[in-house]
């Protein structure tokens, strides 16, 4: 199973939860300490959850940065100290 379909059953299983502890709360009333603390602690868990469905979200695939490239001829005194590869010595000609 997937990260995602592991936190999708917790998010049913934490579904059913808190419907159970609705029908207790109507059931034994809402004003115990106990059933608040179930009430509260099922609260935690849904923010819990949330949580970790945030964490597990693929991030924003980050663009790089885009170089902006003139149209100006480059400086030819850049390339004065460096021979032409590939195309032979100066003074010869291709066979």
């Amino acid at each position: 199973m997937s990260v995602h379909d592991d936190l999708a059953a917790v998010q049913r299983c934490l579904d059913d939860l808190t419907r159970s502890v609705g029908r207790l709360e109507q059931q034994l009333g809402n004003g115990g300490l106990e059933i608040r603390r179930v009430r509260t602690d099922t609260d935690h868990l849904r923010e819990s959850v949330a949580l970790l469905r945030q964490a597990a979200a693929p991030a924003e695939p980050k663009r790089p940065d885009l170089v902006t490239i003139p149209d100006t001829p480059y400086d030819t005194s850049l390339w004065q100290d460096s021979d032409d590869e590939g195309l032979g010595a100066r003074d010869r000609h291709a066979p």
